[in-house]
């Protein structure tokens, strides 16, 4: 079986990280820098080559983009689905916080909330809450 870890490639990914915990809730559970391996070079040293955060209850890994530019698109979106509507809210406002909403918070046609944010590191999140059981 398989186990899914979503790795986001940042142009800061401390700063990129306390949003997220910080809009979330959670935590970064390390950091280790380029400056911690043998032989780094000097203008890597505080670059982040892996960071391990739990955001919203879900574990995330991000690095720093040293060796290329980073290039925003659309094909991949964060999807968290929340049990109540006052968390599925509470986790919208603070992702769009600086960000751009492409879609409100509101009810959807399948029974749940949703709602589609770009938050202002480029990355996009679809905040759902759970749909009613048959």
């Amino acid at each position: 079986m398989a186990k899914h870890t979503t790795y986001i490639i940042s142009e800061d990914a401390r700063a990129q990280a306390e949003f997220y915990t910080n809009a979330l809730g959670g935590e970064i559970l390390s950091v280790m820098t380029h400056g911690q391996l043998p032989e780094a070079r000097e203008e890597l040293k505080n670059k982040v080559i892996n960071l391990s955060l739990i955001a919203g209850g879900i574990h995330f890994l991000m690095s720093d983009s040293v060796f290329e530019p980073i290039i925003r698109g659309n094909a991949i979106h964060q999807g968290i689905e929340f049990t109540t509507e006052a968390e599925a809210r509470e986790a919208f406002d603070n992702l769009a916080e600086g960000g751009n909403v492409k879609c409100p918070l509101a009810p959807a046609f399948w029974g749940s909330l949703f709602g589609h944010i770009e938050d202002k590191y480029g990355v996009m999140w679809m905040i759902t809450t759970a749909g009613p059981t048959a």
